[in-house]
Formats: C-alpha cells, structure tokens, sequence
C-alpha cells in the first residue's frame, strides 16, 4: 500500500484559490469576489428556448453492481484508446466493508481503518448505507490487510485471488441517522450546456423539495460551482455553502451558456474549487457534476487528484453526462462515480429535446425523466438504499435489467472485447 492514493495531502494543501481559479501564471481573469452576482448575459441573449419543467430524460448506471461489466468495459477502453492519469478502479476486486447495529440498522459515518502488511493505513468514513469501498489496485492495499471499525477489534483480511468480498462489522452503539445534507451543483457554462442550464433552472426546486418532505427535518445547504475555461469571462465561479435555496436559485439564473469553443473545458479547476469548499463531516455529500466535455489532456490527472480527495471526504460525485459526451468524459466520469460509491447518469435522446446524446456504454438501463432520476439518486444517497422508479416513470427499458444489476449471459467473459 506504500504511497497509496488516498494518502496524498488534501487539495486544500495542495490547490491555493488563485491555481484553482486558473493562476499559475495563465493568462486567466482573476477569480471573482464568492459574495459578487456571476456576469449577466450579454444585450440580446436569449436561450435557445424555455423548457418546461420535467421534460428532459435519463438513464443511470451503478458501476459497483456490475463489476464483471465494468471490468469488461475498462479493458476494452484501456486498450483500444488508453488514458493517462486516471487509474483503473478494480470494482471486480473490491473490498467492501458494511458497518451495522446489533440489529442489522447500517451505521453512518462510521471509520473504517485498513492497515496493510507494510504499516501503512488508510480510513475511509462510511456513506449512509454503512459502507466503505475499498480497492485493492487502486488502494494498493498488498495481499492482505487488517481493518479496524472505532474501537471494535482487528481482523485479517486476505486479499489473493480475483473476485471482490464484503466484511460485515457489528457495533454495539445504535444508528444515529442522517440529519445533515451537502449537496454541491458544478456545472459546465459553455456554448452547448444551454439545456442543461436551463433545467436546472426549471428542476432544482422541484427536486430539492421532495428531498425535504422525503426527510422532515433534514438540514440541507446548496453551493455552486460554475466553470468554462481558460480564457473565456471566468474560469470557474463559486457560491459558498447556504441554505437559502431562493439565493441558490436567484444566482442560478443569472448563469448561461456561453464561451468554450474547444471541446474540452476546465472540469480539473472546478472538481478543485468544487472540493475544497466547506462540506461538513457529518453531513451526507452530494456532487451533481453536469457536464459534457472531459478536461484537457494534460490535466486529466489532475481531475483524478480532485476525485481522489472527494473519495476521502466521502463526497459522492453523481456525473451527469449531456450531450455530446464522448469516450474519454465517459471514463473520466465513470470513474469518478465508481470510486466515492455513486452512479453515473446520462441524458437520452427520448425526450427530443437538444442535440443528439452519444448512447453510454453500459449494457442495461432504465430511462425515466431526468429530475425524477436525480431526485431518486440523492434521496438513495441521503437514505442509504436504492430507490427504483415506480411504475409508470420508466419510458423504455435497455438490456435484462435487475434492479440496476444487469442480467449476463451464462457464457459472460468479460475479458471479452467486442
């Protein structure tokens, strides 16, 4: 495990604002004050059109309960593209450990110790279904490790072999539950996110209000991250943590699609921005990353190194692909997901708004309305379970889908490369 990734200092030591905000000597504009209004549109902007609320559509994909799949997929990526920067996360080896009550309740926010055989460690807190994901190529975690939950006892744990495993941890203390909710909204502000912007726009209040009448109670603080890229009017523009929705709201809509230009965009300097601002340690952490372009090449692994302090502040990043997302933001964002433990969403073509959509790469889905599909992942990550739409949302079904585990052939290898 030595010189695991998760050791690495935070991005708070290692990003100072004016690096985050395209400084290092680039010919960036200088990041604005985070209590000043985003730049209003320009005379005569208007967007391409107002969608009415709850029209868009999606699909989602949960990497870690398809690992033979996922394996699969990032063989066949690895070899035919390749990618430097981003590691490839193991799901089909993964260690996941499951913390619970005597009564079999999972346990929140509980930390989970792993020590390898050379000393070195790592902790991982537990999300709201009581577990922590650990993976052994990634993690560099050896042949064997012990894992310790607060005061419980150490066990070992033997790593040889392929194929993943679970430890289960019983505490004598009860469930505290979820009373505290971080959600963090970056989105891409280029020329082609017009509709995207436009249904968060449309969808935000929609969705964070069932969120609370889902949880009485809950303490829910929003923030902002917009972002474009070198050189455009801002490379990424900040709104600190609030709970004021009607501000979260008020600033959204001062926000528009504009600038870019090349395909890729600054996804590296808002994943910094977007991690090092004040999420609460005791809160559920929620990352809605809306994009549809990969950062640059050259700074792809600086985005890993973003994803990687999010992983441990236990900050769950819900990508959600856009139009014109290709192979390379596919990896990146499929990445990211499988390694905080969350789930990959993608916009479809069944709604026929915008441009064409590029089909994912994954094998079963179910599409349904976007807003309700985001609603049903935060409120899964907020609860701790997973929530399955109810009948009559889903619009079309692709693959044997098995609520979100994909149905294989007998024959499956996923060594296999068509």
């Amino acid at each position: 495990m030595t010189g695991s990734r998760i050791a690495r200092p935070s991005v708070e030591s290692a990003a100072p604002v004016t690096v985050v905000d395209g400084g290092e000597a680039r010919s960036a504009p200088p990041p604005p004050a985070v209590s000043s209004l985003p730049p209003p549109p320009p005379p005569g902007y208007y967007p391409r059109y107002q969608p009415q609320s709850g029209l868009l559509t999606a699909g989602d994909y949960d990497d870690l309960l398809n690992p033979a799949l996922y394996a699969r997929y990032v063989n066949r990526f690895l070899r035919t593209i390749g990618m430097q920067g981003v590691p490839r996360v193991d799901t089909a080896n993964a260690l996941t450990v499951a913390v619970q009550d005597p009564s079999g309740r999972p346990i929140p926010f509980a930390p989970v110790r792993i020590t390898c055989a050379d000393g070195n460690s790592l902790t991982l807190a537990t999300v709201a279904d009581g577990t922590a994901v650990f993976y052994p190529e990634l993690d560099r975690l050896g042949t064997y490790v012990t894992l310790g939950v607060g005061n419980q006892g150490v066990r070992r744990v033997m790593l040889q072999g392929a194929g993943g495993q679970r430890q289960t941890v019983t505490l004598s203390r009860g469930v505290q539950p979820v009373r505290k909710f971080d959600l963090l909204v970056a989105i891409d502000t280029t020329g082609s996110m017009g509709d995207e912007i436009q249904f968060l726009k449309s969808e935000l209040r929609s969705i964070l209000g069932a969120l609370a009448r889902s949880h009485p109670g809950l303490d829910m603080r929003l923030s902002l991250v917009a972002y474009r890229d070198i050189g455009d009017d801002y490379v990424t523009w900040t709104m600190p943590f609030t709970r004021d929705l009607g501000q979260m709201q008020a600033t959204l809509s001062r926000h528009y699609a504009n600038g870019g230009g090349d395909y890729p965009e600054a996804m590296d300097l808002a994943l910094h921005r977007a991690v090092t601002q004040d999420w609460r340690p005791d809160a559920v952490k929620s990352l809605l990353l809306v994009a549809d372009a990969p950062p640059h090449d050259e700074n792809i692994g600086k985005t890993w190194v973003a994803a990687e302090a999010a992983r441990a502040k236990r900050i769950q990043i819900v990508p959600v692909a856009a139009s014109g997302v290709a192979d390379t933001a596919e990896y990146v964002m499929r990445a990211m997901a499988a390694a905080t433990q969350s789930r990959y969403i993608f916009l479809t073509d069944d709604s026929g708004i915008g441009n064409p959509h590029a089909p994912p790469a994954v094998d079963c889905y179910l599409v349904t309305k976007l807003d309700a599909l985001v609603r049903r992942v935060l409120d899964g990550q907020i609860s701790g379970r997973r929530i399955e739409p109810r009948e009559g949302e889903v619009i079309r079904s692709v693959g044997r889908y098995d609520g979100g585990k994909c149905i294989l052939p007998a024959d499956f290898d996923p060594q296999y490369q068509q």
